[in-house]
């Protein structure tokens, strides 16, 4: 699986940002489709991820971004998104997107779980 994350950007602090995952190959519905990210200094986190059609589709987020980040999937379109709201300077960060087919629960979190990531979309919170 290739994957392309766009629609990062500069915004706001509590503005809002939509980013899109295109990922090529036929097996997009049974991956697990997760978002990391990584600010200047520190070490890539964890942001939120959503499972394949094995894991019924469920959505998992790390504690800082529950409540203001969304992730969804279109299978058909071989896409996934993560919608920001309510934006924070400390969102400052190169996102990923990362896929992998053969994820267990108890590892969704982890980014070594994952075998397939995108080039990385920058976004940018202004305070």
């Amino acid at each position: 699986v290739q994957l392309q994350a766009s629609g990062g950007g500069l915004v706001q602090a509590g503005g809002s940002l939509r980013l899109s995952c295109a990922a090529s190959g036929r097996t997009f519905s049974r991956q697990t489709v997760g978002w990391f990210r990584q600010a200047p200094g520190k070490e890539r986190e964890f942001v939120a991820t959503i499972r394949g059609s094995g894991g019924g589709g469920r959505s998992y987020y790390a504690d800082s971004v529950k409540g203001r980040f969304t992730i969804s999937r279109d299978n058909a379109k071989n896409t996934a998104f993560l919608v920001m709201n309510s934006l924070r300077p400390e969102d400052t960060a190169v996102y990923y997107c990362a896929a992998d087919a053969s994820i267990i629960l108890s590892e969704v979190r982890q980014s070594r779980s994952y075998g397939n990531w995108g080039q990385g979309t920058l976004v940018t919170v202004s305070s």
